[in-house]
């Protein structure tokens, strides 16, 4: 093989290139792509926040959600015994209301009763002494005396 000075000015050439690419072209390519990993690195961990921040958010809104249902659940069960409370004093309104409906009922029935026995011995008392004037006014006959006491009778 034979070493000319085509050979060399080549190589010389190739080393003059790399190092010109080294020096000029290298660099901003190196920066490039080390911006792009960082870029990439950057998006990664970003991605990898917003993952675990979805992860969190998917936990609360759980929770929330449990909360809720637990809020919904003790409000209907104070509705409920709010509901019953209501419904025990209105049996209980209404039966004392009944109870005293009744007493006066009662006490009316009895004050009618009372009434209609003083009216009947009232009318009891004018018969007994119309019978007796009658009575009196006629004479003493036995059988007069029975048809009177037979007809105050029928009055009664």
């Amino acid at each position: 093989m034979d070493i000319n000075a085509t050979l060399i000015g080549q190589t010389i050439m190739f080393i003059l290139f790399v190092w010109f690419c080294m020096r000029f072209i290298w660099p901003p390519i190196t920066q490039s792509l080390e911006a792009r990993r960082q870029q990439i690195a950057d998006g990664l961990a970003q991605a990898e926040r917003g993952k675990h921040d979805l992860e969190l958010a998917a936990k609360r809104a759980g929770q929330v959600l449990t909360d809720a249902r637990q809020q919904a659940a003790e409000i209907l069960a104070q509705a409920e015994r709010r509901a019953t409370q209501l419904i025990e004093e209105a049996k209980g309104n209404a039966r004392e209301e009944g109870e005293r409906v009744l007493a006066a009922s009662r006490a009316e029935l009895e004050q009618q009763i009372y009434r209609a026995k003083e009216d009947l011995r009232q009318h009891v008392a004018e018969l007994a002494v119309s019978g007796a004037e009658k009575i009196l006014r006629r004479e003493i006959d036995a059988r007069a005396h029975a048809d009177l006491l037979g007809t105050i009778q029928d009055q009664l």
